[in-house]
């Protein structure tokens, strides 16, 4: 299976769900993006690792396992976003110790706050991209619609939080056409956190 390298395009507050958020992955050669609702905790730790200015006065989690990591010369070469069951991501971290790979099995959240500390690239499989990534555009005339400076990204906040698995009961009774049109309108109104819920409810349909 071919690898897509993803970027990080920023991180959206819930709408719906206190201690949510929506983070948004994006297709490094594509117009896709891949939400991904993670905590409050993860989503602060994220965001202070995409703030290069911001340094906490104390080691985050993720600061001090980049510090553990770095005192035994222990380096994250990638992660690898490798499977999606039920609505939820699964993540292996590829390491390096004297030129011996390991793979470390990983909330997805956690392995991207990593990454982004070890200046590792982030990558999914082609065919999860292809079930649960979400064009934003949906024709060409929204295209302009876009601008990269309106990233809602998120503000550093005290909250601790674990991870957030959105059910997606609340559109279990739609049919499929009102599903798509739901989640048109949910990627137009950039409200990736509902998008999240439906294209999860959107894959249990079709499966």
């Amino acid at each position: 299976m071919s690898l897509v390298k993803l970027t990080i395009k920023g991180i959206s507050y819930s709408q719906t769900q206190n201690g949510a958020y929506a983070l948004i992955l994006n297709e490094v050669d594509g117009e896709r993006k891949l939400p991904i609702v993670i905590g409050a905790f993860e989503a602060q730790s994220i965001a202070i690792a995409l703030e290069k200015e911001i340094k906490p006065p104390r080691p985050l989690t993720h600061d001090l396992f980049k510090n553990f990591a770095d005192r035994f010369d222990i380096v994250v070469k990638q992660v690898i976003i490798h499977k999606l069951v039920d609505g939820v991501f699964y993540s292996s971290i590829i390491c390096e110790r004297d030129k011996i790979e390991e793979i470390i099995d990983a909330r997805t959240s956690d392995a991207i706050a990593l990454a982004l500390r070890f200046n590792a690239p982030i990558f999914t499989y082609k065919n999860i991209l292809d079930k649960a990534g979400i064009y934003l555009s949906i024709n060409p005339s929204e295209t302009t619609n876009e601008d990269p400076d309106n990233d809602n990204i998120l503000t550093p906040t005290d909250t601790y939080e674990e991870d957030v698995v959105v059910p997606a009961d609340s559109y279990s009774g739609y049919s499929l056409k009102e599903l798509y049109q739901k989640l048109d309108e949910a990627v137009q109104n950039e409200d990736y956190e509902r998008a999240a819920k439906i294209r999860d409810e959107i894959s249990k349909k079709e499966s």
